[in-house]
């Protein structure tokens, strides 16, 4: 077995999850990511785990969503019930086709994530999402499967011990921040407030490849415009070329060159996806190009992302945004981009004062 794979399942099993004799550890993958649930498997087995492997269809999934009433959607009990047994939960991102769901009704996909909440929340704290590269992911990202293999590999692949000293400086700022600007000459001027909340190391313990240190802003504190240099993947969509403008926190206009009716969909899923949930940057030297798949671009050093929707617990315990959403957008910074924490410059043209 291609020994790039081997490492990808031990730095899973002894980072990122950090599985224990006698934990029950359900894996979800696709067909398409056997190799790695393989390695997974023998390395859980030298372990004394005990896994619970679950086989994922895009196809299958796709044909229920699009004959699925918005009305019949409800809490799958029999999924809560066995995510609160689930002591480890890992998921396999691996597409041979990632316009699967390109015809799933906006409404359905909305009316599913609402259902699917109590779901989420009895997932338990070792949870990872990472991705095997294949075919279709390729594709989307304009590379060789061979290429991608290669770029995915470099991106997850590393010392993250290493990769946490890099980005605890980061943390060391926004820790003590009270407030936060971005500006690009392209038109994004955008201010908010992150006082008393917590700075998050994304480190590997969570997503894998990881790569970003991410807080939350204070709901009603944003201000300003921002304008979104990436595309933005949604239920299936293509979203090109937002804008938005906040007002107190709000989205109060929405823009868009392609698919804005999705983005307007996106926007009216309920009360908290108007506003913000999270503010990242990204950190991996490994990610340098965009390839749509947010679980890689957002890590990409010298951009900033901000979430639509729900706040991590971790970055504002009982204070950050709700919705049922989180939708991560992308700011280029490396052209221009300015990043200010309380009026000192702490980033400009994508690198930050304490890197060479």
């Amino acid at each position: 077995m291609d020994k790039r794979i081997q490492r990808h399942a031990s730095i899973l099993i002894h980072h990122s999850a950090r599985v224990e004799q006698g934990d029950m550890v359900e894996v979800k993958a696709p067909t398409s990511a056997e190799k790695l649930v393989i390695a997974l498997n023998e390395q859980l087995g030298q372990i004394g785990a005990r896994p619970r492997l679950t086989w994922l269809n895009s196809r299958a999934n796709a044909a229920y969503l699009q004959a699925l009433a918005p009305e019949d959607a409800v809490t799958a009990e029999h999924t809560v019930a066995a995510m609160e047994e689930t002591d480890v939960h890992i998921v396999i991102q691996s597409h041979t086709n990632t316009a699967e769901h390109s015809e799933t009704p906006a409404e359905v996909g909305q009316a599913v994530a609402r259902a699917s909440a109590p779901v989420q929340e009895a997932v338990p704290d070792r949870d990872v999402f990472t991705v095997y590269p294949a075919p279709g992911n390729a594709q989307q990202a304009e590379m060789s499967t061979k290429a991608y293999e290669d770029f995915v590999w470099n991106a997850i692949n590393q010392d993250w011990e290493a990769q946490h000293e890099f980005q605890e400086q980061l943390v060391e700022y926004l820790e003590s921040a009270s407030e936060i600007n971005l500006t690009r000459p392209t038109g994004t001027d955008l201010t908010m407030s992150v006082n008393g909340m917590h700075a998050i190391n994304g480190d590997g313990r969570g997503n894998l490849p990881d790569g970003e240190v991410f807080t939350a802003p204070i709901v009603d504190s944003i201000n300003g415009i921002v304008k979104f240099d990436f595309p933005v993947q949604h239920a299936g969509q293509t979203i090109e070329d937002v804008t938005l403008t906040f007002e107190q926190g709000e989205v109060v206009e929405h823009h868009a060159a392609t698919n804005e009716s999705t983005l307007t969909s996106l926007l009216n899923t309920d009360s908290g996806a108007r506003r913000l949930g999270e503010i990242g940057f990204g950190m991996n030297r490994g990610i340098d190009q965009f390839t749509q798949n947010i679980l890689f671009d957002e890590k990409m050093a010298g951009t900033v992302h901000l979430a639509l929707g729900s706040a991590s617990d971790r970055a504002a315990p009982k204070r950050g945004n709700e919705s049922t959403i989180h939708v991560d957008m992308l700011i280029d910074m490396r052209e221009g981009g300015v990043v200010t924490v309380d009026g000192e410059m702490i980033q400009q043209d994508g690198s930050f004062v304490f890197e060479n």
